[in-house]
């Protein structure tokens, strides 16, 4: 209990951009757990390429295709797609490839934006808050000629701000650099996958998926 009223006290000493600081916190803390709850619906899993790639490679297409039907996420449900297009014409499949592939990794890419946004924006608006308490602590200083404490008194609460803001930019790069390798380790696996369905598809190989 004691914590917390501490806390709330240094909250109130940091001014009027605490809120906003607060409001930064919350908004990346809700990105993060709603891009958290896509990822693990949408993202089919390094386990499925790894399985579905040996598949293939063996010739077992009807495995590789049952596989991909039984499995969830962007990945399988774009592989099963891709499947049933077996016999069109390469250049029919690379763009449905492209146009399919750019939809699902702008789907994985969303919000995300928004986190390298507050990175930059937080320690600046901490640093806001710190001039704008160094002023008024400048001021009193003025005003009370002779009281060296009021001055540093008033710039040890403006730092609060900056502390802040630079705690709400380090939390939000680590959420930010999360999600962002986990879409690289995506990308890595669709290309892998497709490159796979696209080479058995003209070669014919294995038995045709229904």
């Amino acid at each position: 209990m004691e914590v917390v009223l501490r806390a709330a006290a240094y909250f109130e000493k940091g001014g009027f951009i605490m809120y906003v600081l607060l409001f930064c916190s919350v908004f990346v803390v809700s990105i993060a757990i709603e891009r958290w709850k896509y990822f693990q619906q949408a993202d089919s899993g390094r386990d499925f390429s790894s399985a579905y790639c040996q598949a293939i490679a063996d010739g077992f297409w009807q495995r590789g295709y049952e596989l991909a039907k039984q499995t969830k996420g962007e990945l399988a449900e774009l592989i099963c797609r891709a499947m049933k297009k077996r016999g069109e014409e390469s250049i029919q499949i690379n763009r449905f490839f492209e146009i399919q592939t750019g939809i699902i990794l702008a789907k994985f890419r969303r919000r995300l934006y928004y986190l390298s946004v507050i990175v930059t924006m937080a320690p600046l608006l901490g640093l806001l808050g710190t001039i704008g308490g160094m002023i008024s602590a400048f001021s009193v200083f003025d005003l009370k000629t002779g009281e060296p404490m009021a001055i540093t008194g008033g710039i040890g609460e403006a730092l609060i701000a900056t502390a802040t803001g630079l705690c709400v930019a380090i939390i939000s790069l680590a959420i930010h650099a999360y999600f962002t390798q986990r879409i690289e380790q995506i990308i890595t696996d669709m290309e892998q996958c497709l490159s796979y369905v696209e080479e058995y598809s003209e070669r014919g190989a294995g038995h045709e998926a229904s």
